[in-house]
Formats: structure tokens, sequence, C-alpha cells
């Protein structure tokens, strides 16, 4: 029959893993490090799939294609349940829980022991948090001995690789932070990344809005305060209303403030 189906473009298709991970019917797996469609009968040509693709790998075509079929997809969900270990509880799984407390304590717990996040699997996104040793300072050492020291302290840092809650977040001092401020300020590290849980992004280059990741994000962890950091040009305005958006939205009072950097890379304001 001919229907409408979604359509891959594996030259576009990162291997993110998110629109595996948001088609709850199982059509689409991660094979060779990109997303295809696998199960053409799984496909119920809703779409759910197309908004969280970050690379517009994915669109609709109609063809001829196997009508869709709700009760083998049932039954693969109902089999994935069966198999799954009660203690380990599968990230789609977790992902139904109404209750809004629950399912962010199971999926802390499922991150924390490892667990793959709805993000998908790859490597890029992959969560990592980095415990940094501190370098003896003067005058316990010279300058001239001590060389730079990252102060990212976790991956991924990217706004839209980011998952809304991952361990790393909770208790965390947010820095958000325009593309360019870490190269435009030569001591981005030390005076705002050190200490802090550091995102980054670029409304104009993203061409999205920010405020509903950025909502979750400080809604659901428990985050202690939120540092914006841009640059002086007007596109950078994209990333601090997103962020003055979120913290009115996420319903909470926490600490926030704005830099603004110069392109020739000093502290504005």
């Amino acid at each position: 029959m001919i229907r409408k189906i979604i359509k891959i473009d594996e030259e576009k298709c990162n291997g993110c893993g998110i629109c595996a991970s948001a088609c709850h019917e199982g059509a689409i797996d991660i094979v060779n490090g990109k997303a295809k469609l696998v199960r053409e009968n799984f496909c119920d040509g809703f779409g759910d799939c197309l908004p969280g693709c970050p690379t517009g790998a994915i669109t609709f075509e109609d063809r001829e294609a196997p009508a869709y079929d709700e009760a083998a997809v049932k039954a693969a969900q109902q089999n994935a349940v069966l198999t799954e270990d009660s203690d380990d509880m599968s990230v789609k799984d977790i992902m139904k829980i109404d209750d809004e407390t629950k399912r962010k304590s199971e999926m802390m717990a499922h991150l924390a022991a490892g667990g793959q996040h709805p993000a998908g699997g790859c490597p890029g996104s992959r969560m990592m948090q980095f415990k940094r040793e501190e370098k003896p300072t003067e005058p316990e050492i010279t300058k001239s001995e001590s060389g730079p020291v990252s102060r990212l302290n976790q991956w991924p840092c990217q706004i839209k690789l980011l998952p809304t809650q991952a361990p790393f977040f909770e208790g965390a001092k947010l820095l958000i932070a325009a593309d360019c401020t870490a190269y435009a300020y030569a001591n981005m590290h030390e005076e705002f990344m050190k200490g802090k849980i550091t995102i980054i992004g670029c409304p104009k280059l993203d061409d999205v809005d920010y405020t509903e990741k950025l909502t979750a994000i400080i809604r659901d962890n428990d985050i202690k305060s939120v540092t914006i950091v841009r640059m002086e040009v007007p596109c950078c305005g994209g990333l601090q209303r997103a962020t003055e958006n979120a913290l009115r939205a996420s319903g909470k009072f926490i600490p926030w403030q704005v830099v603004t950097i110069s392109c020739d890379g000093h502290i504005l304001g």
C-alpha cells in the first residue's frame, strides 16, 4: 500500500539516537552509527521522531510500505517489558511513569548505574563527569611550572546534546555561555567555568529557542545558581532571553547574573 512513512537521510544523520528514543513504537535502530528505519510496519507515520532530530535528517515521504501493525508493536513492547530486569528499568519504562518525582528518581538511578539516557548512544552525547584535581597554587608552584587546567566538569556541554536530567546537575552552579565567549575571553576556565557545570550554545547557529530545554534543566534539578556569559553582539541576546524565560518558567527563585564579553575580549558588565 502507498502511505506516509518517515525517510532518514544517512548523509545528514549524526547517529545521536534521539529519534530512536523518541519512536515509542521501536521502528528505528542505530546501525553502524546511523539511524535506520528497520521495522517499516512499526512506523505509524505520526513523526514523533522528527522534532528531536538536530540535523534535519528525517522527513516524510509517500511510498509503498507495509501497513502499520499496532498489534505487532504492542507485542514487541510487552516482550521488552517482560525481559527487562525488574531491578533495572528500561529508559522507555521510566519515561512512562506519570509521577514526576518517581520518574526523576528512577532516571537518576538508571543514569548513575551507567544506563543509557533517552538522548541515545552517540559517543558525542554520552554523559561523563570529570573529577578535577586542584593544582598547587603559588607560592607552592610558580606560574611557569603550572600549565593551563581545564575546568570543564562534564560532557556533553552543548545545550542541544545535553539531557535535561543528569547526576552532574544536582547541586550545580550552572554556567550558560555563548559559544564564542571561550575564544574571546582568555581566562574563561578559571574565572567562569571553575566549580560550575558549563553548558554552551549559539542561538543564531543552532536556530532554536533554548527556553524549553533550559526550563526543564532548571526545574527538574537542584540548581544553586545561574551565570550567563554572553558576547556583546545582538544575536547573543537570544541566549540571555531564553535563560531568563526559563528561570521564570521554572517557578524557582535562583540567584543569577549576566556577564557580557566584548568582541576584543574584555568584560563589559
